[in-house]
């Protein structure tokens, strides 16, 4: 789940990569404040002139119509239900993950079939599928919140992109328009600006809120699932369970203690 976590944080993110923020440790506030000042320096967009800052005023309008109150959450929500949520409850996707992260490998190096995975996965983790379905359960509830921090930001940017693209009358007749029955369908489905630098700016200003979210939300995974048994490391399996994942994984015990030992120091910041 915490792989499935830090990719969604990548995502909004836009590809962040600062080396203040990927050494393996948590980043201070100051850190992420400082980065993330840098990277909305990156978007910075022109101020309004005063013809479109007499417009912005209808263009919020306009865009309140487009982005009603709830409208991104609702946008996470149907994402989830069309394509996280099925590939969270990919039951070898989850088993191997589980069994990678305990001989210390990448979940793409284990060649297992779904039984394979599902029976090694049981032997570090017997209540990793309830864990998985905990967590489906509580990932888009998380996530539909982090879009609700979003939601003002974009909703501003939107704002200011019709009242510079758009004149005065191109303005009135989009109004009428949008509050007609189709008007109004077709505003709610009618994204096109969202790559431009103003609406990146907003997800970067927002980014410090959302990675407090992201802190947040391993805690309330925790909760979740703090009365199942805890996940075991490859060390605190018996020798012949050790010998068992060994067998399934197609690696000796050698290799995978090996393969833990460097991954320890990799994270710890050293050198193999």
């Amino acid at each position: 789940m915490k792989r499935t976590i830090l990719a969604a944080a990548s995502a909004l993110a836009l590809g962040f990569s600062s080396p203040a923020l990927a050494q393996g440790s948590d980043p201070s506030a100051a850190e992420v404040e400082a980065v993330m000042a840098q990277l909305s320096g990156m978007f910075a967009a022109e101020p309004l002139t005063e013809d479109q800052e007499s417009r912005l005023p209808q263009a919020t309008r306009i865009v309140s119509l487009m982005i009603p109150e709830g409208s991104l959450a609702e946008l996470m929500g149907s994402m989830f239900d069309e394509l996280i949520g099925p590939m969270m409850q990919i039951e070898g996707g989850a088993s191997s993950t589980t069994v990678a992260e305990g001989i210390g490998v990448e979940p793409y190096e284990l060649q297992l079939t779904d039984e394979q995975a599902a029976e090694a996965a049981s032997i570090f983790d017997t209540a990793w599928a309830e864990r998985r379905d905990r967590e489906a359960e509580v990932f888009p509830k998380i996530m539909a919140n982090m879009m609700g921090v979003m939601e003002p930001g974009m909703r501003k940017a939107m704002s200011e992109l019709y009242a510079i693209n758009f004149t005065q009358q191109e303005l009135d007749d989009i109004e009428a328009f949008f509050t007609t029955e189709s008007g109004a369908s077709f505003a709610r489905k009618s994204f096109t600006m969202s790559s431009d630098p103003r609406i990146v700016a907003a997800t970067m200003e927002s980014m410090p809120a959302i990675l407090q979210s992201f802190t947040e939300m391993e805690a309330q995974m925790t909760q979740a699932t703090a009365d199942l048994p805890p996940v075991r490391a490859f060390a605190d399996l018996s020798a012949a369970e050790q010998a068992q994942v060994a067998e399934i994984t197609g690696y000796t015990t050698k290799e995978i203690k090996e393969l833990l030992a460097d991954r320890t120091v990799t994270l710890d910041g050293g050198s193999n």
